[in-house]
C-alpha cells in the first residue's frame, strides 16, 4: 500500500490533513520530526510527504534536499501559511511536486486532497511506465 507521510511542527494541521487522507483510505503516517520524516523515507513507508514549513531546527528548505537525496522519486507537496515566491520557486527546483496554503476552509482541503490523488496517479503511471519497459 502506498503511504502518505504528514510531516509538520502544526498540531492542528497534522490532525486536520491526517482526518482527512485517513477518511480517504490512505496509509497515513504522522510526524512532527525531522527525524522521524527522514526516517519513514529512508524505510520507504511513504511515496508521497505533505511537508509543513519547519521541524525541530530545520526549515522545509534544508530539509527538501535531504530527503530527495534519501529517494529520489519521493512526491513532496510543500504545505505552508506563508512562503515567498523567490523561496517557492527555489524549492520547486530542489524537487517540489507542489505548493499548497495551510487548509483553512473546504476550498484549501479540495485543494490539498487533489494534489495528493495526482501525487499518487503519477506514481503509478510511473511505476507501470517502469514496468511495461522490462517486458
Amino acid at each position: 500500500m502506498l503511504g502518505l507521510l504528514i510531516a509538520d511542527q502544526d498540531l492542528d494541521c497534522r490532525k486536520q490533513m491526517a482526518e482527512l487522507f485517513i477518511e480517504a483510505g490512505y496509509n497515513v503516517i504522522v510526524t512532527n520530526s525531522a527525524a522521524n520524516a527522514l526516517d519513514g523515507i529512508l524505510k520507504k513507508t511513504a511515496q508521497v510527504v505533505l511537508l509543513g514549513s519547519e521541524f525541530d531546527e530545520m526549515t522545509a528548505a534544508d530539509l527538501i534536499p535531504l530527503l530527495k537525496k534519501c529517494n529520489r522519486h519521493l512526491t513532496i507537496i510543500l504545505v505552508t501559511a506563508d512562503t515567498s515566491l523567490p523561496l517557492i520557486r527555489k524549492l520547486r527546483s530542489e524537487g517540489i511536486f507542489y505548493h499548497a496554503l495551510k487548509p483553512v476552509n473546504g476550498e484549501d482541503k479540495e485543494e490539498i486532497r487533489q494534489a495528493v490523488k495526482c501525487a499518487f496517479e503519477n506514481l503509478r503511471n510511473d511505476w507501470h511506465r517502469n514496468t511495461s519497459d522490462r517486458h
